[in-house]
Formats: C-alpha cells, structure tokens, sequence
C-alpha cells in the first residue's frame, strides 16, 4: 500500500535539480541565516552563460551556473571577492563586503576579442572543485582537460590522481577504467545523469565521447546516489557535453600525433529564438599508420576509423523545460598481424570489428514551485548497439538494445529538509552469435523495475546527512533492496569530513563485455553467472590551510569494498583458459589516497598525489592479489600559465607501481613464460599552449620517457596457438608520442 502511495504521488516527472552546498560563513550579523549570496553570469549582450564557474578567491570552493546563467552559494566566511570564469572569456572579481542579502549580483564576462587591450587576468580558472555536497567527488572542468590533447573520455583522466585508463589488450585497443583499484565495470558510467555505455558498448566506451564535445566530468566515489540506479559500487563518471544553449558560432578542433593519428572535431550552436536553441557536434578520427615498435609482427594498436555524430536540442521556458537529442557512432577497427615472424605456412592473424551505436535522449522538466525547489521531470534514452568481430577464426556479433526511463519528484520542504523521490524502468536486450570459440553463447534479457526515495538533511554549513534506499524487481534475479548513505560534517572553515557507505548490484554479460578477451588463443569459458553485488564504505577529509599568504589544499580519503557476489576473470587456473566464474571465497579492495594542491607563485600551480591500492580475490580457492593492478601509483602535475594568459605550461609525471601477474607456466626449455611480478614505471607528459583572439594552438607529448612494456603479446610468433595470448598488459603499449594541434572559435554564425 506504501509503494502504491508514493507512485501515485510522483507519477508525472523527476527533479533534476542537484542540491548544491558550499562552505558557512561564522559571521553572527548574518542576514537571512545562511547567507545566500545568488546571481546570474552573462556575456555583454545579456546572453546567460551555462556552465560559468563561480568561487570564492584563494580557495577551490564554488559552484557552477544553470541553464540560466544563475548561481547560489553561500558566504565564506573569510572572502570577499567572488570570481567569476567562463572558457573563452575573462574573469570577473566583485567585491561582495557591502552585500546585503536583498539584491542580486550579476557578472557580466567579456570575450578575448572585446577586451584584448585591457585584459587582467587576476585568478585561473578552476580546472578540478570539489563537489560541496555529501558525496565525495571532484569536477573537472574543460580548463583541466585543456591541459592536455584529450582526444577522447579514455584520454581525459591524465591529470587527475583517482582514475587510471589502461590498455586491456595489445590487439584490440580497449581500455579500461579503473577507480577504486577496481575496473570500471564497478564504474556506473552516465552522460548528463542518465545511464550509458553498458554491455557491448563497454570495452570500446571510452573512445565513443570526444574530449572536445565535454564541457565537464564528474566524478564521484563510492556508492553514490540512489537516484541514479543500483549499479554504482566504486563510483560514477557523468560526462556533460556542451549545451545547444552555448554562446552561438562554430568551435573546430583539429589533431595529429606521431602514431599517425588525425581527428577532426566541430560544435555549431544555433539560437532559432530566445527559447530554442540547437547544436550538431561532429567527430572524425582515422588512425591509418601500422605501427610495431617490437617488431613481434603484430601492430601496436589497431587502425581506427570513427565518424561520430550528436544533433541536439534544448527549449526553455519559465516552467517547462525540454532537452533531447539523437546520436550515431560508426567505427572500424583493424589489427593484428603484419607480417610472419617464424614460418608462413598459416595465414596471418587479422582482428576486424565494425560497429554501428544509435542512441536517442529526452528529459522534460516541470518546475511546480522555484522558491521551494518542486520540480517534476521525465527523462530517458535508448540505444541500439551492433558489433561484428572477428579475431582469428573466431567471429563474435552482437546486437544489444537498451531502454532507460526515470520519473522523478523533488522538493525542499524548508531550507533543512530536501526530499527526491521516483520510480525506473530499464530495459536490455542483447542478441548475440559466437562461431569457432568451443561454446554456444545465449541471447540475454533482462528487465528491471525500481522505486526510490532520497531524503536530504542540511544544518546550516556545518552538517549534511543524504539518506536513500530503492527496491528493484528484474525479471532475473529478482527483487533486491540497495541502502546508501552519506554524511558531510564542516566544524568550521578549514576542515570538511565526509562518511559513506552502501550497497551496488550489477548484471554481468560476460561475452558481450569482454569480446576483446576473444582475440586470444585460449579458450574462454564462462559460468552460469550471478548478479554481482557488493558493499562500500567510505571516509574522507579535506583540509584548506593557510601557508605564506596562499591556500594549500589537502585531501584524504580510504575505501574499502567487499563483494558478496563477484564474477571473477581467472587467468591463474589453465594456462590454456580463460574461465569467467563466480566467486567462491572472499575478494576485496582497501584504496588510501592523499592528494595536496598548491598555487606556489601568480599563475603556477602544483598538484601531488599517492594512492595505495590492497586488492585481492580469491582464484581456484586461494587468496591472492588481483592480477595488472598496481600496488601504487604517485602523480606530480605542474600548470603555469602567464599573467595574460597568453601562454600555457602543463606537465604530468606519473609513477605506477609493480603488481602480480597471473601464474606463468614452465617452456619446453625450463624457463618461465613470463615473470610473477611486473615492475614499476614513470610517464611523463607535457604540452604548451598559445592562446590566440579566436583560436589557441598546443604541442604535447605523451610518454615522454618512452617506457613500454617489451613483451606485449605471448607467444605472438604462433597466433594460432592455444597459449596465444595479447590480453597480458600492465603498462604502455606504445613508446613516445607528440601531437599538436589547433583550437579555432569561428564566432557567431
């Protein structure tokens, strides 16, 4: 009777307004309690700027304006200049010491080209903020991924110490997410609040979103929102394109790199009125070189041909909000063998995967009551997903259909109470054919029906406490219940304090998200699997410290994760197997990372960071480490740009520790196939910007110190063999790397 209580009572919308908390002022003469300094960011025609960030000066605390242009944050208690910054254009101070509470403040930023002879460039942009509410995360915005080429979502995460990217294998070219000292399969993966990139999609997801499409990415650890579903366990990546209602022209975008790699990239804005407004994002990539820098006769790297494409549409009124849009991806890859290296008698191993993704997203926002925050919104997306590969003998095609769709209810009671609630209905299908690998694969449905509640509490700045529970249905594995909850507490300005802990599920389809595991010559074998599901605790602390006149900013945090069920990828058992089976014992993971930034003079700032990772799973009954996952990793990064902002310096070295491998075998000649461990290794990354009236020109390199690992593929003179294997990859695949490129703003259409 509950349950049908509250569906009937938000079966219309969702809210998609995230609650947004900034630090408290301790100021007794405060008016209105709180402090609410709000506002709007505008260019010099009155236009709202979408996505501006607005923070005090001298520390990371913040937020960023809506879709108009408006903001709202608290008072810090030790600031009075509040800045204002937007890409493209420069950054506004004002001075807030005579605010009242009563009135509204408005920026109104002007671009490079209108204020050229009178630029002052007072404060950077923030490139990473801290999310303010409950759940521990970061944002990083496009003044961080401008640091480096940022080709695609796989290439975003360079600078940033909590998410690795890794090769998968040497053949393929799939990358993997790891976050948490877990893959990113443990990741739920979301384009602007709405789930992406699952089953098929997910070994070739992280080149699916160029780097130049993204206005932001954020992203959050552990457990997460309960409004978003029940797949967050290690946390969640939320990727935010640019928006149809951007400042009207035409940005492109164009690159090449030594690897011979070229991309060609645009964003054309249209405003058709002052309500409606349209975007077309385009993306070309061609990777065309054959490049074997070990010359063990197989490519590095596979030659990618991607042509990408978005049209989307947002419509605005005073209570009614409608953004949707349609996309398609098209891409071939093509890899393998280039030529014999022992006997000619077999024909060459070739890789070739095609792939067509069509997806299509609608949300649809009622705003009830603005003072209270009441809203109600519908939001949803499909996609259709076809893959035809081939790796050797082996042919793998998979057709996958998904359907998303959420109805959400929100609204803040008083300034303390906030309340989301709503129900979901997700949908897939995957039909799928496997020729020539020893095993009939099985088309996989599986519907799933969820409700949720969410109940926000805010005391002031010091406290707030997110509770959230949701019941799920699917037509599988039947009802199961996901608990989660976070607590922020702020005793005062210079310390912030965060606990969390709560539950995830996943549905693993083995096949259709490790294909890549196809391109090896041992046979895999997968069990009848479980629905995974796990537990996730959390602790964190951030701290700003006064040191010489400036602000240091240090972060800690521990994650422990333990998994109830888990489908475990066991490469120890059978030298000639990879078996995908269901854990029997126990697997877990302990993460510690320590993070400090530092501006150490005008301009030049300095971020370290040191992660500790303790992962192990249990294999054939006994406990080990899990294999490819680094013990460590430390990371130093460096960005200077001058007064003007002319000119800009980044750099990032790396430094990732040793860790297992999977049990090697004895040769016919007694010596080992590989060694138990791999070592440690540094990269080193940098790249110079020029900025420029309407465009900015960069020349980078990656892997600078050329390390790679030597033995990238086993047995690669035999392809055809069972102990043929290209999955065994825990470093670099390829040596140096230098690309350059041009960033041109056409302006208005």
């Amino acid at each position: 009777m509950l349950i049908k209580m509250i569906l009937a009572g938000i079966i219309l919308m969702i809210s998609t307004t995230i609650y947004s908390q900034t630090q408290q002022t301790n100021n007794t003469n405060v008016i209105n309690k709180e402090r609410i300094i709000s506002g709007v960011v505008k260019n010099t025609e009155g236009e709202p700027l979408v996505g501006a960030s607005v923070f005090w000066e001298g520390t990371s605390e913040g937020t960023t304006t809506d879709t108009c242009g408006v903001f709202s944050l608290r008072h810090h208690a030790d600031c009075v200049s509040l800045i204002a910054s937007y890409i493209g254009f420069n950054s506004d101070t004002i001075d807030i010491s005579g605010y009242t509470g009563n009135q509204s403040i408005e920026f109104r930023l002007k671009d490079y080209q209108q204020s050229l002879n009178e630029v002052t460039v007072t404060s950077r942009r923030v490139g990473t903020s801290r999310i303010s509410g409950a759940i521990n995360g970061v944002r990083i915005n496009r003044e961080e991924l401008f640091k480096a080429a940022c080709c695609n979502l796989g290439e975003s995460f360079m600078t940033n110490p909590s998410v690795d990217v890794n090769y998968s294998d040497a053949a393929t070219g799939a990358k993997q997410i790891k976050l948490l000292g877990l893959s990113g399969t443990y990741v739920q993966m979301l384009t602007e609040n709405l789930p992406n990139f699952r089953g098929a999609a997910a070994p070739y997801a992280l080149d699916y979103v160029p780097g130049p499409w993204m206005n932001s990415i954020l992203v959050s650890k552990g457990s997460s929102s309960v409004r978003n579903g029940y797949e967050s366990i290690t946390g969640q990546i939320d990727v935010e394109y640019l928006k149809p209602d951007n400042d009207q022209g035409i940005i492109v975008n164009f690159y090449g790199n030594t690897l011979s790699r070229f991309e060609a990239n645009a964003d054309a804005n249209i405003h058709l009125n002052k309500q409606l407004s349209t975007e077309l994002l385009l993306h070309y990539q061609d990777d065309y070189g054959h490049h074997d820098e070990n010359e063990d006769g197989f490519l590095d790297q596979p030659n990618v041909q991607q042509w990408n494409l978005q049209n989307r549409w947002k419509w605005r009124g005073d209570r009614y909000i409608f953004h949707g849009g349609i996309g398609m991806v098209k891409e071939k890859r093509n890899g393998g063998q280039t030529h014999h290296t022992i006997s000619d008698s077999l024909p060459l191993y070739t890789i070739g995967i095609e792939t067509d993704r069509y997806e299509g997203y609608m949300k649809h926002a009622f705003i009830l009551n603005p003072d209270q925050g009441t809203n109600i919104a519908l939001m949803g997306n499909m996609s259709i997903h076809q893959t035809e590969a081939q790796y050797g003998h082996k042919q793998y095609n998979v057709d996958q259909k998904s359907a998303y769709a959420q109805l959400m209810f929100e609204t803040n009671f008083t300034e303390q109470h906030n309340l989301s609630t709503g129900v979901s209905l997700n949908h897939d299908y995957l039909k799928q054919r496997l020729i020539n690998a020893g095993f009939e694969s099985e088309n996989e449905r599986e519907t799933t029906a969820g409700i949720y509640a969410q109940y926000t509490y805010t005391l002031g700045t010091k406290l707030t406490a997110m509770a959230g529970f949701r019941a799920d249905h699917s037509s599988l594995f039947g009802t199961f219940l996901t608990p989660r909850f976070h607590l922020k507490f702020t005793p005062n300005e210079t310390v912030s304090l965060r606990l969390s802990a709560g539950k995830g599920y996943r549905t693993v389809h083995a096949l259709a998200e490790n294909n890549n595991l196809l391109a090896s010559g041992r046979k895999l074998i997968v069990d009848d699997l479980k629905q995974e599901s796990a537990w996730n605790y959390g602790i964190s602390s951030s701290f700003n410290l006064p040191l010489f006149g400036k602000t240091l900013k240090l972060n800690t945090e521990y994650y422990h994760t333990r998994f109830i069920h888990q489908a475990i990828i066991d490469y120890d058992s059978s030298h000639e197997q990879i078996h995908i089976a269901n854990l029997d014992g126990k697997s877990y993971s302990n993460t510690v990372q320590v993070d400090v930034t530092y501006p150490v003079v005008s301009g030049l700032e300095i971020t370290m960071a040191y992660r500790w990772n303790d992962v192990k799973t249990t294999y054939d009954g006994t406990l080990m480490e899990k294999p490819f996952t680094s013990r460590y990793k430390g990371l130093l990064t460096a960005s200077y740009k001058t007064p003007l902002g002319k000119w800009q310096f980044d750099a990032t070295l790396q430094l990732n520790g040793g860790g297992r491998m999977p049990t090697p075998y004895i040769l016919p000649d007694g010596t080992s196939s590989w060694s138990n461990r791999f070592q440690a290794y540094e990269q080193l990354s940098a790249q110079l910007t020029r900025w420029f009236r309407h465009f900015s020109i960069y020349i980078g390199g990656e892997n600078l110190t050329g390390y790679r690992q030597q033995q990238t593929i086993i047995n690669a003179s035999d392809p055809w063999s069972s102990t043929f294997d290209p999955t065994m990859i825990w470093g670099p695949v390829h040596g140096r790397m230098i690309y350059a490129g041009i960033r041109i703003n056409i302006g208005r259409l």
